[in-house]
């Protein structure tokens, strides 16, 4: 017997250009599609997960693992709880924390 054709996901070629990020504030697991489905598309994702128990934001954090590995992406750790998913054709700079933490305007020691 001959198996159904399935649907296709629409990705985003290598070359995108990228004109926005999406903030996601997922509260439990089952959101986790809308951050699959903007990813795909090309586009940055910031994850805050400061809403998700700690077992429900583990979850969360091996899926986004697992969808940038399987997409050549990156993932970054913003603050404690909240993550940068970036697609291959964009590249993120990582500026010296020590020179920024020096220059910021809350520095005012």
């Amino acid at each position: 017997p001959t198996r159904a054709a399935a649907p296709v996901a629409q990705v985003a070629p290598a070359n995108a250009v990228v004109d926005h990020i999406v903030t996601l504030h997922p509260r439990m697991y089952s959101d986790v599609r809308g951050i699959g489905e903007h990813y795909r598309l090309g586009q940055p994702v910031i994850m805050n997960l400061s809403d998700m128990e700690e077992s429900e934001r583990k979850r969360m954090i091996d899926f986004a693992s697992g969808l940038v590995f399987g997409h050549y992406g990156s993932i970054e750790r913003v603050t404690s709880k909240v993550f940068l998913l970036t697609p291959p054709n964009v590249k993120v700079s990582n500026e010296d924390k020590t020179a920024a933490a020096q220059a910021s305007f809350f520095n005012q020691s």
